[in-house]
């Protein structure tokens, strides 16, 4: 962590379960580390911006926004952690909490595999933020079980 910089835990948000529980595992940890929490959702263009605009929302800024507070509701209902930020920037996922990870105290991510043998073991962008973050990772399973605010669920 650079010197000036508050504590934070960045934890990746996609609007997985995943990422909601991320965001819940960071909330029991920080005040250990004495960390504040910021939740950071990603985009990039789809592939198909390459060739044409599709019909729909173009505002990406706006809907990761959007998916970044649903999981933050998700997650705490209204007792959202003091000191919790969110942020939305464009980049690939993993590029974006890679260069986040350099100012954290820990990241926290989702794991969501995508197909293929090393996508069963662990999803592409949790896999490049184990191998590349500047800080320790936390890698998130989802649970069935975990369903409400992280204060009504045993640690």
């Amino acid at each position: 962590m650079s010197n000036g910089t508050a504590a934070a835990i960045v934890v990746g948000v996609d609007g997985s379960q995943q990422s909601v529980e991320a965001l819940r595992w960071a909330a029991r940890i920080a005040p250990s580390l004495g960390a504040g929490i910021r939740a950071v959702g990603a985009w990039d263009y789809p592939p198909e911006y390459a060739g044409y605009v599709p019909l729909g929302s173009d505002n990406f800024d706006e809907v990761t926004q959007k998916q970044v507070d649903k999981a933050v509701r998700e997650a705490f209902g209204d007792d959202v952690p003091a000191g919790l930020t969110t942020s939305v920037v464009f980049g690939h996922p993993s590029k974006v909490l890679v260069h986040e990870s350099e100012d954290a105290t820990m990241l926290v991510v989702g794991r969501r595999g995508h197909g293929g043998f090393r996508g069963l073991l662990l999803g592409s962008v949790s896999a490049a933020c184990v191998a590349h973050a500047k800080c320790p990772v936390l890698v998130i399973h989802e649970h069935p079980e975990a369903e409400g605010p992280a204060q009504e669920r045993p640690a």
